[in-house]
């Protein structure tokens, strides 16, 4: 599978070194402006794009995308804003984007613990609920997409809290998330149940970011030859529905 990688961070670095370990091939990295005025032409060549860029740039590196007619995945977060008139787009135009905000297999299984953990704790009026999240200090958005998805599920199954806010909680049914920012922490996340007499707490830790780079690369291994928008929760399911057969 011949691979454009759209960022060449830390993410990206690790996407291509297990990319060469899979005998894929890596055709383009862009990771400037510059790259796509000196080599963004090339980007049709390739079978899929993988991106892992910025809020700034990804809604732009996904049109391109669409453009080429390459299939992308992506992991960038912080565009949650625009991403019902992409996905419409995608579909009226007929091309394909996989995104998640969160490529861990072991997260995804955390936010069904956190959907089960939401709609039994909704019968228990004196518990707070409340969400931390910690990554390291380039993560330019916060709070992050994982915790995002956390406290909107929270708002979906507890039926106490209609809207989350950053920090600062003001009234009984806004969801508080607190964002931290330090050195080398791919991601932790804690969601905190607490009341007068004890606290209830899970906590996702990532150990490195081998896990988002290796889902990130099964997805566009699975994506490549498929049309529409897509999650993980598509992959997983496909994934269970195989191995029953």
């Amino acid at each position: 599978m011949k691979i454009a990688l759209l960022g060449y961070g830390k993410m990206g670095q690790e996407i291509e070194k297990l990319a060469l370990k899979k005998k894929h091939e890596i055709i383009l990295i862009i990771d400037s402006l510059e790259d796509w005025e000196e080599e963004g032409e090339r980007l049709s060549e390739a079978d899929i794009a993988i991106d892992f860029t910025s809020p700034v740039s990804v809604v732009d590196n996904i049109y391109r995308c669409f453009d080429a007619h390459v299939p992308v995945v992506t992991g960038t977060t912080g565009w949650l804003d625009d991403l019902e008139k992409v996905r419409q787009d995608c579909i009226d135009r007929g091309e394909t984007l996989f995104f998640s905000p969160n490529f861990s297999i072991g997260v995804n299984l955390f936010f069904e613990l956190n959907r089960s953990l939401a709609s039994i704790m909704s019968k228990w009026s004196d518990y707070e609920i409340s969400i931390e999240e910690t990554h390291t200090i380039h993560k330019q958005d916060a709070p992050s997409g994982t915790a995002i998805v956390l406290a909107n599920d929270i708002i979906r199954y507890s039926e106490k809290k209609d809207k989350w806010v950053k920090e600062t909680v003001e009234n009984p049914e806004e969801l508080g998330i607190k964002s931290f920012r330090t050195d080398n922490v791919p991601g932790t996340h804690v969601v905190r149940y607490e009341s007068a007499d004890d606290t209830i707490e899970i906590v996702h830790t990532a150990k490195s970011r081998r896990g988002f780079a290796a889902g990130a690369l099964k997805a566009a291994e699975w994506v490549a030859n498929k049309k529409g928008v897509f999650e993980l929760r598509d992959l997983l399911a496909s994934q269970i529905l195989s191995s029953h057969k």
